[in-house]
């Protein structure tokens, strides 16, 4: 009789083994497949741009984009608030020195000019009291100095006149005593009186003078409140073209706000936004070059607002000469951030600059239309070339077009 044979362990496990070694070998492939996928891109030739990497002169400049303003602009602010009843003039239009441009109300501006003119008539009024006061009292003092020296001189005349009497006979002593002690006693009255004029007289100079400028400042105030009804007129402070000039009928204005701005014609600049990175290395006077109009166009830093903004800050140069354009044009320009040109390694500017951050870039090889990636490190820029510190050597070919269907790849073959 036949005896049954069981298989062994090893014979048991071959077909869960063969299964997972197929499932490991699938994946494998596929890991392979994908890593070669991405190490290597498949491209039509003429669907790249290249560029030869040579030495050149360059000299380090950035791109602008900047917008023509005024070079002189006056603000129109509210100096007192109220409503706007009628708006007088429009925005964009040529507005001459005091022409009105809007008219506004405030009620209360209006009754503090009325209480204040009620006051200083009254205060006027009793100012002119306390002048006819004084005056009358210098001169009541006057007159009384009048009546003493009246009395001196006849009491005099009458003391010479008795004299001989008495010495005959014909007049009492006592008599001649009387007219010598009436004298005396006129005589210092007269003196204490004139004492008496004297000190009012400095008193009156000085209360006349403390009066006037009491009027005065009176006056002030009230042509202040005055001035400050007629501000309720807005007028052109100076002639130009008005501009942002947003008012509206029946809107409340509060003191200090902004209605809008005159531009003087004639005279402009360009104001550029630069990025914080080169705020360290801009300086007045740095020069650039423009196209306006189709024409060339030198410039100069004027002026730098180092008020970082959004990652920016701002640039002004002044537009020499007289130029046909219009505020808000738009030019584009080029700064030069060294003064000469320098002999450096250089490649031509292009899209691959922002698809590979300046990190990497592919070299061509001509004999088997195969570029391989290339990490470089960059320098010095202006407004077409780059410099090319490490990475690359003269005469390499460099594919300068963008990046983005490359997929980062480590070669890209290309055909024909």
């Amino acid at each position: 009789m036949d005896k049954k044979i069981a298989p062994s362990a090893r014979h048991r496990l071959t077909k869960p083994a063969v299964l997972l070694v197929t499932v490991a070998i699938i994946a494998w492939l596929g890991m392979n497949w994908q890593a070669s996928a991405r190490t290597s891109v498949l491209l039509p030739l003429s669907s790249v741009s290249t560029a030869i990497v040579q030495q050149q002169n360059l000299q380090e400049s950035i791109a602008l984009r900047a917008n023509i303003l005024p070079q002189q602009t006056v603000f129109l602010d509210v100096i007192e608030g109220g409503r706007v009843e009628e708006k007088l003039a429009e925005q964009g239009q040529f507005v001459t020195q005091g022409q009105p441009l809007v008219k506004l109300s405030n009620t209360a501006l209006q009754l503090d000019l009325i209480s204040r003119e009620a006051q200083v008539t009254e205060q006027m009024n009793f100012l002119r009291n306390t002048q006819m006061t004084i005056e009358t009292n210098r001169l009541n003092l006057k007159r009384d100095v009048l009546d003493i020296e009246h009395q001196i001189a006849t009491l005099s005349r009458n003391l010479a006149q008795s004299e001989p009497l008495v010495k005959t006979g014909v007049l009492a002593k006592e008599h001649l005593l009387n007219l010598q002690q009436d004298l005396q006693y006129q005589q210092q009255r007269l003196l204490l009186t004139q004492q008496q004029q004297q000190q009012e007289e400095a008193i009156r100079q000085q209360q006349l003078s403390q009066l006037g400028d009491s009027v005065a400042m009176l006056t002030k105030n009230l042509e202040f409140a005055r001035q400050n009804v007629q501000n309720l007129l807005v007028k052109a402070p100076v002639s130009g073209y008005l501009s942002e000039f947003n008012v509206e009928a029946g809107e409340s204005r509060a003191p200090g706000s902004r209605m809008g701005q005159i531009d003087i014609p004639g005279q402009y600049k360009l104001v550029a936004s630069v990025d914080e990175f080169y705020l360290s290395r801009v300086a007045i006077g740095m020069q650039a070059t423009a196209q306006l109009n189709q024409q060339p166009l030198d410039l100069v830093v004027s002026r730098i607002d180092s008020r970082v903004v959004n990652n920016q800050f701002q640039l002004e140069f002044t537009l020499p000469g007289e130029h046909n354009v219009t505020r808000g044009q738009s030019v584009n320009l080029t700064l030069k951030l060294d003064a000469q040109q320098q002999d450096a390694l250089v490649l031509p500017r292009g899209a691959y600059l922002a698809d590979s951050a300046g990190q990497y870039v592919y070299v061509l090889d001509s004999n088997t239309a195969v570029a391989h990636k290339q990490t470089v490190t960059l320098g010095r820029q202006s407004a077409n070339q780059v410099e090319i510190i490490s990475g690359l050597q003269a005469g390499d070919q460099v594919i300068i077009s963008g990046y983005r269907d490359f997929a980062e790849a480590d070669t890209i073959q290309l055909q024909q």
